[in-house]
């Protein structure tokens, strides 16, 4: 064996249940939570968001390179970082699929809705939808929608943030991980209530730079101790794991080789298809993602803002193949295990290794990180429902455009005090799942519930109000059922109620019946109604979308 190999060996000789020192994890902590918290004072104006243009969109005051910092800061978050290194840690290379289609769902995003939707909308989803169909049934669904998004998004970032501080606290006691999820809960309302989406971007700005230069060091160290070969990396992942994957009736060679987790059954394979189309469709059909572009001037900054996070977030990914794979020579016996004793299980993959390479300094630093990308997440998607609730429901419904903007801000703050509420409550619930896999949950949502909504929108001069609210709510409720009978839910070791077995629908992922559906839906309520006559509407919304002519005008109630 190598020099470099012994020192690898040398590294991992850590305790993963306890790999740091809690007084150098909690001052770390402190402080990243202390500079975050200044920043989000600073970058937000305090309490002065006197208009919902400035609380929601930041003013619009972004450039394209400085929102796609942003959004990669958005989107890079616990799933992408603590739950794909896990996922690969895990399962190999069917972890790394998780990874490819969070990537190319940029594609589609970028290609179908990123130009259009800043062209048309003001602050949310909705008002894309309301341009040309009836205002009130349609803002009410796209609330309901985004709100569902929201939440299983949410409970994936408040499930690691849990096993994040856990590890870093070395706490192993559900009810003090409990504990530490209300924390976040609180911290996250506590951001948005002060900075605000100006606050809450340049937070995401900020963290997106430090998450990846953290993980392109690990990641180089990782390669350095292997001779920069990756397949020596890989190769010395076959020989640790192969006893355990012998115990299995897996071949020796199985986590560096397709269906370890996707191939064992034809209905294993089906799951696999119905992740795959959750991933690509999803990003585009994501609430928080679409408002991003909002808080640029023009749809050409909102093009290079999706550029720019195309390029930083596929870079990030090449880092957590990387990092995974080391995770797993190091760490598979521990982390694999439930009952192990590991603090987060496989979502605490990535600041194990950070120990193994750097120490508890390391580890501190790397997870203090981490948390401050679950932290700038979970303000990200708080404000995104409370606009959605305030903007939609309450101003254009409820009060049908008749309120004051300062009155608009005053309820979106105390929608987001409920919604931290409520995150905390399905954090608890879901702390034992990965957080990649509930991540795709929320993709499977949004591209049953929303996408077939906006694409059709924006390309089909038949569709119509029934056809959107058919799809909205066939999508939604349709990949809820499947959920809520699936394997996440109950009837497996990691599901959510360990002590109920309801477990009807073998998929543990929607996507594969739920999104046909939604599209299907959305061409048959379309066309078994009478075309509204809003042509003229039509072709304003068309010249608008790709001219972005009038964008600058208030949108229609």
């Amino acid at each position: 064996m190598s020099a470099a190999a012994g020192t690898v060996l040398t590294l991992a000789a850590i305790d993963p249940t306890s790999p740091g020192k809690p007084g150098i994890n909690i001052a770390i902590f402190l402080a990243f939570v202390l500079v975050t918290l200044i920043i989000v004072i600073k970058g937000g104006g305090g309490s002065k968001h006197s208009s919902g243009e400035e609380f929601f969109a930041g003013g619009r005051s972004f450039s394209g390179a400085q929102n796609g910092l942003a959004i990669s800061g958005d989107y890079l978050s616990a799933a992408s970082f603590l739950g794909i290194v896990g996922a690969i840690a895990t399962a190999g290379y069917d972890g790394f699929l998780y990874s490819i289609g969070f990537l190319v769902a940029w594609i589609v995003a970028l290609l179908l809705v990123a130009e259009l939707m800043r062209n048309i909308g003001k602050f949310t989803m909705a008002d894309v939808l309301a341009f040309r169909l009836r205002a009130r049934p349609i803002r009410v669904a796209a609330a309901i929608t985004t709100l569902a998004v929201t939440f299983f998004y949410l409970l994936a970032q408040m499930a690691g943030a849990g096993g994040l501080v856990s590890l870093l606290l070395g706490i192993t006691d559900d009810a003090m991980q409990s504990v530490v999820i209300a924390v976040v809960g609180v911290l996250m309302i506590v951001y948005v209530l002060i900075g605000g989406m100006k606050g809450t971007t340049w937070v995401q700005m900020i963290k997106a730079v430090l998450l990846i230069a953290g993980a392109a060091v690990t990641t180089v160290w990782v390669l350095a101790l292997n001779g920069f070969d990756l397949s020596e990396l890989l190769g010395r992942v076959v020989e640790n794991t192969q006893e355990h994957m012998a115990g299995k009736g897996q071949a020796a060679d199985a986590m560096i080789n397709p269906g370890l987790k996707y191939g064992g059954s034809d209905w294993a394979k089906v799951d696999f298809l119905s992740l795959g189309l959750a991933l690509v469709l999803g990003t585009a059909g994501l609430p928080h993602v679409l408002m991003r572009f909002y808080t640029v001037p023009t749809a050409k900054e909102a093009r290079k803002s999706v550029v720019w996070s195309i390029f930083l977030i596929g870079l990030f990914y090449v880092f957590t193949l990387v990092l995974g794979y080391a995770a797993a020579y190091m760490f598979a016996p521990e982390i694999w295990e439930k009952g192990s004793g590991v603090p987060g299980g496989s979502n605490a993959a990535a600041p194990l290794v950070a120990a193994a390479l750097g120490g508890p300094w390391m580890l501190g630093i790397m997870a203090a990180v981490a948390f401050a990308t679950i932290l700038a997440v979970v303000a990200g998607l708080a404000i995104t429902a409370a606009t959605s609730f305030s903007h939609d429901i309450y101003t254009n419904v409820v009060k049908k455009g008749q309120v004051s903007p300062g009155a608009e801000v005053r309820v979106a703050k105390a929608t987001v005090v409920v919604i931290g509420l409520i995150a905390i409550v399905g954090g608890i619930a879901a702390k034992d799942q990965n957080i990649a896999f509930l991540v795709s949950l929320a993709f499977a949502v949004a591209a049953s519930a929303n996408l077939p909504t906006i694409v059709f929108s924006l390309y089909w001069k038949r569709f119509n109000t029934r056809g959107a609210l058919w799809s909205m709510y066939g999508g939604l409720i349709s990949a809820l059922v499947i959920i809520v009978f699936s394997p996440v839910v109950s009837g497996s070791p990691t599901a959510m109620l360990t002590g109920a077995d309801f477990d009807l629908a073998p998929l543990s992922n929607p996507g594969i019946v739920s999104i046909p559906l939604g599209f299907l839906l959305a061409i048959v309520g379309a066309l078994t109604s009478k075309r509204e006559d809003e042509r003229a509407k039509e072709a304003e919304m068309d010249v608008r979308a790709l001219t972005g002519v009038g964008a600058e005008k208030a949108v229609p109630h």
